[in-house]
């Protein structure tokens, strides 16, 4: 299994309108792929800012290509992110899991 994480900031004041928009577009894109095994979107205030931290469980990377294309270092992005997003990695972190209880 491997996991594959990312992190984006919003302003506190659009948190929630980001939360409906990644439950439509990033959840929604992960679980309909061949090979996705789960994620967790979680999230947490800083001040004038909400930080979102998306955890993936991925069987493969070729699952994990199929979702994020070519190069599975680099982030996925929609199309309305722009509008919510004032900082994001646009790279993602790749953990391979060698123990799980």
């Amino acid at each position: 299994m491997i996991v594959r994480t990312w992190r984006g900031w919003t302003r506190s004041s659009d948190a929630a309108a980001y939360e409906a928009y990644l439950l439509r577009t990033g959840l929604a894109g992960y679980t309909a792929t061949a090979g996705n095994l789960g994620a967790y979107f979680t999230r947490r205030d800083d001040g004038d800012r909400t930080e979102f931290f998306l955890i993936s469980l991925w069987e493969t990377w070729d699952a994990i290509r199929t979702f994020a294309g070519d190069d599975p270092g680099t982030a996925v992005f929609y199309p309305d992110d722009d509008a919510f997003l004032v900082d994001r990695e646009w790279t993602v972190d790749h953990y391979e899991v060698f123990a799980r209880t």
